[in-house]
């Protein structure tokens, strides 16, 4: 993954940070599976918790990052099953990432659902030509962005139910 922006203020970003809590519903996770890793990438920090309580509360590892910038120096760290990203962030947007995403063959293959607070047909005609597994629109409930998640990670050959 190449980030073509360079990032201003990185000295300023908190590193990523991964949050391990919660037991997920299933009972093959329980037994000693590793555990699914989402990462978050949100910039705004009050949905950007939400998002973490409720994946995490449902056994989810759940790696978290401010913007685009971070959130492609966090996949880099460590590769997760699933992306959920905002759409419209600083520096890079969820457009441009899915974009960089689907051209590297090392993470083409992660499914990306992208979050907005505005719907358009357009939007949702330009995330499905680029390659999103999913587009939910903000807010979002606990039982969409779970129903979410595991459909995705279904479909995807992940460990989602």
């Amino acid at each position: 993954l190449r980030l073509a922006r360079p990032y201003a203020g990185s000295s300023s970003r908190q590193a990523s940070q991964v949050i391990l809590s919660g037991r997920h519903r299933r009972q093959k996770h329980m037994q000693g599976e590793e555990k699914i890793r989402i990462l978050i990438i949100e910039d705004d920090e009050n949905f950007r918790y939400l998002l973490r309580m409720h994946l995490s509360s449902a056994g989810y590892e759940v790696q978290v990052a401010v913007d685009g910038v971070d959130g492609g120096r966090a996949l880099l760290a460590q590769t997760p099953h699933l992306i959920v990203s905002d759409l419209d962030m600083p520096f890079l947007d969820g457009f441009e990432l899915l974009s960089l995403l689907k051209q590297d063959q090392a993470t083409a293959s992660i499914p990306v659902i992208l979050l907005t607070g505005s719907l358009d047909k357009d939007m949702l005609a330009r995330a499905v030509g680029l390659g999103a597994a999913d587009f939910l629109t903000k807010p979002v409930t606990h039982e969409d962005l779970l129903a979410s998640v595991e459909a995705c990670l279904r479909i995807s050959g992940g460990k989602g139910s």
